[in-house]
This record gives C-alpha cells, sequence and structure tokens, in this order.
C-alpha cells in the first residue's frame, strides 16, 4: 500500500522543550489517520512539519515522496489544511473567501464547494468576523476541501465547538473524503470523536509516539476487567500485560494488553475471579499506557 506520508526519526525541540523525541511513521493511502494526546503532546508541531513550516532538527519528512520545505508549492496544492484557529480572513464574505481561495487552485470544483455551501448551512454574504465559531470552521473546512485535496489535514478541528458543529465536521470527513480514497490526518485531544472515525491511532505523549496500531487491532488486543482476588492487597501484583489497575483490597478494575485468552490466563494465575469484561474507549487505553509509561519512568 503507497504512503501518502513518511515520518522517519524526526525530532524537533524549541529550546530546552523536546516537542518530537525520535519519531516514525508512515500513513497509507486512503486511511483517516488520528494523532491522539494530550496539550502538548507534540501534534500540532508534527503537523507545522507536514506543512513544511518548521524543519525538523533530525530525521526527514516526506509528503508524496517530497521534503515539503524543499518544495512548498507541489505539496502544499495537494494538501487541505484547518487549523485549531481557523485563519480566515476576517473581514471577507463568505463568498469572498471562497473567490479568494480559489485563485489558489487549479483544481478548485466549483460545484463541489456551492454543495457543501448549502450543507454547512452558510449564507454566502455573512463576513466571516460576524459568524459563530462553528460557522467559521465549516468556512474554513469548505475552503480546505472544494479542490478535493489528496491530503486533509486536521488540527483540532473541534476545539470549542458544539455536538452538532462536531458531528457535521466529522461527517464530511467520513463521507466527502475518506469514502473517495483520499487520506486524512485528524489531530484531536477529544478521543471519543477520534475513536469514531480513524481508521489507524498514533497515541503521542510528550514528544514520543507511545503507540501506533489500527483502531480494529486497538480493539482486539485491550481488555478492561473487573476482577477479585483470593486476599487482601494493598497493590495490585505486577503482570506484563497489565498496563493499569485501580482499585483495593481484593476489588481492581485492570486494562490489559495482548491476546484476550493470554491475558486472562494470566490474571486467572493469580487466583483472580474475572467478574466482568468489557472494550475499553481509545481514552481509557490512552491513560493507562500513560500511567505504564510513568511506572517505567520510575522504575527506570
Amino acid at each position: 500500500m503507497d504512503s501518502i506520508i513518511q515520518i522517519d526519526g524526526v525530532s524537533h525541540s524549541y529550546g530546552r522543550k523536546v516537542a518530537l523525541n525520535n519519531v516514525s511513521f508512515e500513513v497509507p493511502k486512503g486511511r483517516v489517520f488520528g494523532l491522539v494526546g494530550e496539550n502538548g503532546a507534540g501534534k500540532t508541531t508534527l503537523i507545522k512539519h507536514l506543512l513544511g513550516s518548521l524543519c525538523p532538527d533530525q530525521g526527514s519528512v516526506k509528503l508524496f515522496g517530497v521534503e515539503p520545505t524543499k518544495d512548498s508549492e507541489s505539496v502544499l496544492s495537494r494538501i487541505g489544511y484547518l487549523s485549531e484557529d481557523r485563519d480566515l480572513p476576517l473581514w471577507m464574505r463568505v463568498k469572498e473567501f471562497m473567490r479568494y481561495t480559489r485563485a489558489f487552485y487549479s483544481d478548485w470544483d466549483e460545484s463541489y464547494a456551492q454543495q457543501l455551501l448549502k450543507q454547512f448551512r452558510l449564507n454566502p454574504d455573512a463576513k466571516i468576523r460576524n459568524l459563530s465559531r462553528g460557522e467559521k470552521a465549516r468556512a474554513g473546512l469548505l475552503g480546505a476541501l472544494s479542490h478535493r485535496p489528496e491530503l486533509l489535514l486536521l488540527d483540532e478541528p473541534s476545539s470549542g465547538l458544539d455536538a452538532v458543529s462536531r458531528s457535521d465536521i466529522l461527517g464530511v470527513v467520513v463521507r466527502s473524503v475518506a469514502e473517495e480514497g483520499r487520506t486524512v490526518v485528524f489531530s484531536s485531544h477529544l478521543l471519543d470523536e477520534v475513536e469514531r472515525v480513524v481508521d489507524d491511532v498514533a497515541m503521542f505523549h510528550q514528544g514520543k509516539l507511545e503507540l501506533l496500531m489500527p483502531m480494529e487491532e486497538l480493539r482486539a488486543t485491550h481488555q478492561r476487567r473487573v476482577v477479585q482476588l483470593p486476599e487482601r492487597v494493598d497493590a495490585f501484583p505486577a503482570l506484563n500485560s497489565v498496563l493499569f489497575s485501580e482499585g483495593e483490597g481484593r476489588d481492581w478494575a485492570v486494562v490489559c494488553h495482548g491476546k484476550a485468552d493470554v491475558t486472562q490466563y494470566e490474571l486467572e494465575s493469580l487466583g483472580a475471579k474475572i467478574i466482568d469484561e468489557t472494550t475499553p474507549s481509545l481514552n481509557t487505553v490512552f491513560i493507562a499506557r500513560v500511567h505504564a509509561n510513568a511506572q517505567e519512568t520510575i522504575g527506570a
């Protein structure tokens, strides 16, 4: 499968703060790829590298086989981008913004732009400064999508938006982009909405890539179990498969990683009785892995 994005050993620092630490991964064509992590985890810095506005201190970044810092025109012409800040010309009317943006793209699809205008319920005569946060986000997405880009970069697109606006954005990502075979990189700290739409997830923590796998595999290889131990303990026994545990005495909830039958065997080998088992949410897996990483750091 062709890779639209190739990140190889990328590190970047702002003074003493390490924003990205030896990050490597590829994004295959036609996938919705989620970048998740808390604020400050390195997601926005990574997207700035994809746009060519930052050069890595180490490593390389390629889009469509080209380094964006060396041939920005050819790369950016194939990208649609929506930032958390929207970056829209507030003094323009919506229709003026559409004409302005169209001038940058020879492949602008006017009929598709008009379709999105109606779908997003935007008044073409309205001034952008008078739009709500949700309307500004939809206007920005209209500008990013109307030339039908091969790659769509969304950096915290739902930040500060109401549920209806978030639903509009996610719906367009799934129907109008992903189903047409284009590629989406979707950055967000709102893990519940990422979980709904992504094919693959890259989990960042303090500049490091902590986890990279398809969502189907993540669901298949993580379990949340409520267990009862044969006797009271002050801390849950250490097991390789247990990422996180919380509870007291005999009653504990644990998040496990591995094949379900293997992790079940490890728990039962302790004499634990499994009371309940569910598939954890992406948010639960993230919290569990952050805790596991913190414990490894303390142990080191």
